[in-house]
This record gives structure tokens, C-alpha cells and sequence, in this order.
């Protein structure tokens, strides 16, 4: 009972069992019965320095989500509505426990706390339950069900409603007889006194530590988005912001995190010593915006600090950059916003400009072309035969003479799509029950277009069973029936997915399967 790689919660629960046989075999000894009383207190303890941890969290949060709302009320929102249920329940135990010794003249005397006179009166009445016993349940189920319900689309927190599921299950149990009797009856009619309350106390263990364990892994989920490499970007930093020809340059390339959730809560700049004031620059997705003119030509320094809430105070971060101002264009800028190719089927975003010429007097050509405004452009290269465009471009200059330039892209087709389950693709290994919740889904590997794809129905085949084709991007009916009679090791397959892009004008390629192999 006590072999193997247990977790400490585990051994304590084989512990008390190895309690319950030693109180059988010496008929409630008062060693056995104080044994119990000692392990209550020690549960109660814990608990309260589990509830000081959680507390001190609760208000660490808040204070984030003051200092940045943005970034930490959402997750503030969902923790307070852990906290209530959590408290609820909590409550409700203290409460119960109460009563159980209320008639007690010493409720620590736990030698005498051998009968189960006040919950076998109160919560049963023969085979059925009495009211209080029903609430019992209740709040049980209800603590359970909260949690389920906040958690259950919440990325990374499978493991979390699995646990909690498991740990506050009420199913019935099957005695040493091999009967299915009711869960409360199994672990709480005829038990002495002591034993019950140190369940409770156990109960309330399990709730603090839930709670504790939901906080720490929405921080720390958290933490890990916050220092994803995804989150990072590359910028140059150089010593001037204009280079004469024959110079050796001296850039440097560093990170920059972005993060749009992560806004100052106010800026003070200046441009070439001049206070910006509050319509010459824009807080957008975590960056300052200016909307400034370039000025005369020569270098523009901009200088200030941008202040962010942290521990409820202002914390200050140093900008000082530049930008030059040149003065005659000798070359066009033409770029893809996304990459050197353009797609067909969708609207492809380019920047086309003359350096030192305004927007309105630049002009570019091109089959499929068309302005949006500025110095931006639309490629939609759908109806162009071949593998190529070449886009013109001429600007007009101050005194009238006229600037041009060309350039090639490739036209390429849309990539084929990949589906997925649970947002792996390929051949993925999982259990029958996360197969039965989790979701197809299709998607475009290694795109730089923003193109999520919405699954409509696929097939699925279970070795020995009919292939079924199920609408919609979960597992019908039929599709679980069917995963139920796959044995453990077995693979299933997910193939013909549908899929469909909104805003995409060409018919997709056919998406690729995804295989599973059970693992239970």
C-alpha cells in the first residue's frame, strides 16, 4: 500500500486506511482514536498556512491588476471566482464540523469521540438521506462542477480539472464485498466521530490546495507567455541613424519583447527637445505610436521616459532614439508586408514609397495592384496567369522630373493545410477521454498570413469499425461509440477534414490526417 512513487496527498489517504484496519483489530483503542485527533490537528495547520499563501496571492493579483489591466484582470477575474467557491465550500465544512462537537464539553478530548451518533443521525435515515446529507453532496458537486466549468477552456489546465474531478468524485464505491454502495455511505455512516472530522479537515485540505495550485499555474502560465521567444523581436541599435557612403557600420541586433497587454500608463517625450503633446503619439497593442512630421532634413532626436505601474508605484524606462531626414530620393522601396512572394486567393499587404516623396506623388503599376491608402497597396494575384508580377513604380519630384523604379515578385499558391487535434498535428499520442473532448481543428504551417481555418466535418476511423463522417470539429455520438471499442496501442485516424478561410477566394488543397495512438 505505501510502494511505488506516491504523492504525499496519496500517502496520507493510505495512512488513514492503515488507521481504519488498526482501529478494527483493537476495537477503537484511545491510542488509535487520539492518533486521528493528532492528524486533524495537523491537517488544520496546514490548512491555515495554505490559506495565508493563497491570501497573500489573492492580493498580489490585484495589486498587478492595478499596476496592468490589461494583462492581469482577465486572470484576476477567473481567480476570484475560484476564491468564492473555494471559500464557500470551505465555510461550509467549518461550519459542519462545528456541529459535530457542538455537545462536546472538550472538543479535543478525542478519545471519547468514538460514536458516529451525528452524522449517522443527520445525514442518514436507513438506506436514504436525510437533507443534511443531500447538502453534503451538494456542496461537494457544486465546489466541483464551479471549477470544471471555469477551468475547462482554459489552456493548461487539463491536468488541474482532471485532478479535481478525481479528487472530489461522488460515484459510488465498492466495499470489501465487491458491492456498489452510495460514496457518502462508504465514507462516512458508522464512522467514529475523529475519523469524520479528519476527513473533513481533509477536505478542506484538498480545497486550499486546489486553489493553490489553479493560482500557481495561471501565473505561471503566465510567466511562460511573458518569455516565449514568440513574444520577442528583433531590433537595430546603431550610433547614428545615417551612414556616408565608405563607413564601416556599426549596428547591433538585439531583442525587443512585445507584449500588447503591457501598456505605460503615461508617456513624456520630446523631439528635438520640444514636449510631444498628447495627439502626436498613440498607445496601440503595447507601443507607443507617434504621429509626428519628419521635420527638416539632418537627424530628429527623440528623448523622454515611458512610466509603467509595478508594486503600485511609477517606474520610469529611459527612450532616447533618432531618425534622419533625407533629402533627394534616388531609389524606390518596395516590399511585401509579409514576405518576397505574393499569394493567390488572398489579399496580399505591400508598402510601396519613394523616400523624400510624398504618398500622392508616387504611382505604381501592376496587374491585380490597387492602392489602400498612403503609401499601401493591395496584391490580389488570383486571376494572373504565371508564376510572376512585376510591379512599377514612378515618383514625381519637387521640380517636376520623374524617379522609377521595378520590381519582381513571385506568385505562389496557398500552402496545404495540416490538421490537428488538441492543436498537435501528425501522429500524436493521448488518451480515449481527451480524444472525446478535444477538438480538429486545420492549419497553415509556417504562413505569415493570418489565416485561421474553421473545420466544417471529417472522417474517422477506428481499426474494425465503419469510417464515420461527422459534422462539425468534435466527436459525435457515433465517433465515441465507435473510440470506445478501439483497444489501448490501437491508432485512429481523422482524414477528409473540410475546412474553410473566410476572405480566401481559391479552393483550398486537401488537408492532411491526423493519427492517434491511444495510450490507454
Amino acid at each position: 500500500m505505501a510502494g511505488g512513487n506516491l504523492s504525499p496527498r496519496q500517502k496520507m489517504i493510505n495512512l488513514m486506511y492503515l488507521i481504519f484496519i488498526a482501529m478494527l483489530a483493537l476495537n477503537m483503542s484511545k491510542e488509535v482514536l487520539s492518533a486521528f485527533g493528532l492528524m486533524n490537528e495537523k491537517l488544520t495547520e496546514s490548512n491555515q498556512a495554505t490559506e495565508q499563501r493563497n491570501a497573500n496571492f489573492v492580493a498580489s493579483l490585484e495589486q498587478k491588476a492595478n499596476d496592468q489591466p490589461e494583462k492581469y484582470a482577465p486572470l484576476k477575474a477567473k481567480a476570484d471566482q475560484i476564491d468564492v467557491l473555494a471559500h464557500k465550500f470551505d465555510d461550509y465544512l467549518e461550519d459542519l464540523k462545528g456541529k459535530m462537537t457542538a455537545g462536546l464539553d472538550d472538543a479535543t478530548d478525542y478519545e471519547i469521540m468514538d460514536k458516529g451518533t451525528y452524522l449517522d443521525e443527520n445525514f442518514f435515515k436507513g438506506d436514504k438521506l436525510k437533507e443534511d446529507g443531500q447538502e453534503f453532496l451538494n456542496q461537494i458537486n457544486s465546489f466541483r462542477e464551479g471549477v470544471v466549468k471555469i477551468l475547462e477552456n482554459e489552456p493548461g489546465m487539463e491536468s488541474i480539472v482532471k485532478d479535481v474531478k478525481e479528487k472530489f468524485n461522488t460515484e459510488q464505491e465498492i466495499n470489501r464485498d465487491g458491492i456498489k454502495i452510495d460514496w457518502l455511505d462508504y465514507h462516512y455512516k458508522g464512522f467514529p466521530l475523529v475519523a469524520s472530522l479528519t476527513k473533513m479537515t481533509q477536505l478542506q485540505a484538498d480545497i486550499k490546495t486546489t486553489e493553490s495550485e489553479i493560482l500557481s499555474n495561471m501565473l505561471q502560465g503566465t510567466l511562460s507567455s511573458e518569455v516565449s521567444m514568440t513574444n520577442y523581436t528583433t531590433l537595430m541599435e546603431t550610433s547614428k541613424s545615417a551612414y556616408f557612403n565608405g563607413e564601416q557600420f556599426d549596428g547591433q541586433i538585439v531583442l525587443g519583447r512585445k507584449d500588447a497587454s503591457t501598456k505605460p500608463k503615461r508617456v513624456e517625450l520630446t523631439l528635438d527637445g520640444r514636449k510631444l503633446t498628447e495627439n502626436q503619439y498613440s498607445i496601440e497593442d503595447g507601443k507607443v505610436k507617434l504621429k509626428i512630421g519628419t521635420g527638416g532634413v539632418g537627424e530628429h532626436k527623440i528623448e523622454g521616459n515611458l512610466y509603467f505601474g509595478e508594486g503600485g508605484e511609477e517606474i520610469a524606462v529611459p527612450v532616447s532614439s533618432s531618425f534622419a531626414t533625407v533629402a533627394k530620393p534616388n531609389a524606390a522601396t518596395i516590399s511585401a508586408d509579409k514576405m518576397n512572394v505574393v499569394y493567390r486567393g488572398v489579399k496580399n499587404p505591400m508598402t510601396i514609397s519613394f523616400a523624400g516623396i510624398p504618398d500622392n506623388k508616387v504611382n505604381a503599376s501592376a496587374q491585380g495592384l490597387s492602392k489602400a491608402g498612403g503609401s499601401r497597396y493591395v496584391m490580389d494575384a488570383t486571376r494572373i496567369q504565371g508564376r510572376e508580377v512585376t510591379i512599377n513604380v514612378t515618383g514625381t519630384l519637387p521640380d517636376g522630373g520623374k524617379v522609377s523604379d521595378n520590381a519582381k515578385f513571385r506568385i505562389k499558391d496557398l500552402p496545404k493545410p495540416t490538421g490537428t487535434i488538441r492543436g498537435e498535428d501528425g501522429q500524436v499520442k493521448m488518451q480515449r477521454n481527451s480524444l472525446e473532448i478535444s477538438t480538429v481543428g486545420a492549419m497553415f504551417d509556417d504562413f505569415d498570413f493570418e489565416l485561421p481555418l474553421r473545420v466544417t466535418g471529417f472522417k474517422f476511423k477506428v481499426p474494425g469499425q465503419p469510417t464515420i463522417n461527422v459534422n462539425g470539429n468534435k466527436l459525435d455520438s457515433r465517433a465515441k461509440s465507435a473510440l470506445r471499442k478501439a483497444k489501448r496501442g490501437e491508432g485512429v485516424q481523422i482524414f477528409d477534414i473540410e475546412a474553410k478561410a473566410t476572405g480566401v477566394s481559391v479552393i483550398l488543397k486537401k488537408v492532411s490526417p491526423v493519427f492517434i495512438e491511444l495510450t490507454n
